[in-house]
């Protein structure tokens, strides 16, 4: 996995650098209690560093927030880069599992981004250019259709996403599916997926790439749970 810093950015503590570590206790804590909620002091506390070395490395919470930004994005389109690299192989839940394991990018912006601020404001606008780009390249992997209102298409899908994360509480009340952790309830899942994509299968998917995902994230008829075949092909 790819770190923003260029720094190593390992799975245990004793492999990453101690900016690596402080940046992710921050994005977990800012996970957990929001920002405002969070101290320097409690960062420093989860990442087994003095105070000090936040301010060193960060200057302020506000850079840290800056930073754990940063980090997110740069796995988001790290994540979607993968996607238009599958093409009709695509498996976006495996992808997830890969390139998030460890991170809780989902609860982050979930928690993050309902606190009001320019840079609340400053991350979506990255998000919705990265949705720009990110569309782009499924549309010349021939896995998505042309539009006459890219942009406003991709303003779109990002809030389709953000405000289900915003709202995952009440969402996961309706519908059975926690998009902060979507594989906890595979079958509520599936239903999810399916009406999903009837939303957005005829407008948005080209016929192959919506047959798929369909598959995809269909129910065995055994009754066993949603989820690819081993083969990545239809059960």
């Amino acid at each position: 996995m790819r770190s923003t810093s260029g720094e190593p950015d390992g799975r245990s503590a004793d492999d990453r650098t101690t900016r690596a570590r402080i940046r992710d206790a921050a994005i977990a804590r800012f996970a957990r209690e929001g920002i405002a909620a969070t101290s320097v002091r409690a960062v420093a506390a989860d990442a087994g560093v003095a105070p000090s070395h936040v301010v060193h490395y960060f200057r302020s919470k506000a850079g840290l927030r800056a930073a754990c930004d940063e980090h997110v994005a740069a796995l988001l389109r790290e994540l979607q880069d993968e996607a238009v690299d599958a093409g009709l192989q695509l498996d976006p839940l495996a992808g997830a599992r890969r390139t998030l394991s460890g991170t809780p990018v989902l609860a982050y912006l979930a928690r993050t981004l309902v606190e009001p601020s320019p840079e609340s404001d400053a991350l979506v606008d990255q998000l919705v250019a990265d949705s720009v780009r990110y569309v782009k390249g499924l549309e010349a992997a021939g896995l998505v259709r042309a539009s006459d209102h890219e942009r406003m298409r991709a303003v779109l899908l990002t809030f389709w996403s953000l405000g289900s994360l915003a709202l995952h509480r009440q969402l996961e009340r309706l519908t059975g599916v926690d998009m902060t952790d979507p594989e906890a309830h595979p079958e509520a899942l599936a239903d999810y997926a399916g009406a999903t994509l009837e939303l957005f299968g005829p407008g948005l998917l080209t016929p192959a790439l919506a047959q798929r995902l369909q598959h995809l994230f269909a129910v065995p008829p055994d009754g066993g749970t949603a989820g690819p075949h081993p083969t990545g092909e239809p059960t």
